[in-house]
């Protein structure tokens, strides 16, 4: 009779169904995320560590590159205005260059007529010689010598209008830029006595000359 025993015979089939199962039989996979290793962490902490310095690497860059930019900005913003301002500067100091150049020429040619007229009537009158007068024209030479020597004298008195250096006023020949041919600004400068004296010096002469030719003549023909 005891060999007859089956153990299979006392099992519930329904409650082994439903029998929970050991937790020390069940796979590790089934017990969810596990805690990390020590070096997993220390992995973890070294690559964040790398990427933080990475990150500050990157800012450090465009710190570099954003102070090359400004730099830049800067040194365009200086060439844009540097060259407006020598722009307009060299424009205005041309116009005045040019402007200066040609009062200088213009009175450069002024001086030259007025040398070249001081010339012939230095010339005119050292060619004057009394040795060479008879009597009988002697008037004529006189008055040919006197209107000489009164065209000498209003070229030099126009000459001093003109050219301050000859009075000793100035130490350049060349008059202020801006004088006209006639001397009208040199004019200005002397007071009205000083006018009448000039209208004077250069119209006496004149009627000294017309005078001499008058007696001159009349003695001619008394003598005839």
């Amino acid at each position: 009779m005891a060999s007859d025993y089956d153990p299979a015979e006392f099992v519930d089939g329904d409650f082994q169904a439903h029998k929970p199962p050991n937790p020390g039989t069940l796979p590790v996979s089934s017990l969810g995320p596990r805690a990390p290793s020590r070096e997993e962490v220390d992995t973890k902490v070294a690559q964040a560590q790398q990427r933080l310095a990475d990150l500050k690497r990157a800012q450090e860059d465009l710190e570099r590159e954003r102070a090359s930019l400004e730099e830049t900005r800067r040194r365009q913003m200086e060439f844009q205005t540097g060259r407006e301002e020598m722009i307009q500067s060299l424009t205005r100091g041309v116009g005045l260059l040019e402007q200066a150049e040609f009062n200088s020429r213009r009175d450069a040619d002024q001086m030259t007529k007025a040398l070249t007229d001081l010339r012939e009537a230095l010339a005119q009158i050292q060619a004057i010689r009394e040795e060479t007068w008879t009597k009988d024209s002697f008037p004529v030479e006189l008055t040919r010598a006197l209107t000489t020597l009164e065209n000498a004298r209003m070229e030099w008195n126009a000459a001093r209008l003109k050219f301050a250096v000859l009075s000793g006023e100035l130490q350049h020949p060349i008059p202020p830029a801006g004088t006209d041919s006639k001397g009208s600004h040199l004019l200005t400068q002397y007071h009205f006595i000083d006018l009448c004296r000039i209208g004077f010096a250069l119209t006496w002469p004149l009627a000294l000359v017309a005078l001499t030719a008058f007696v001159t003549l009349l003695v001619f023909l008394l003598r005839r």
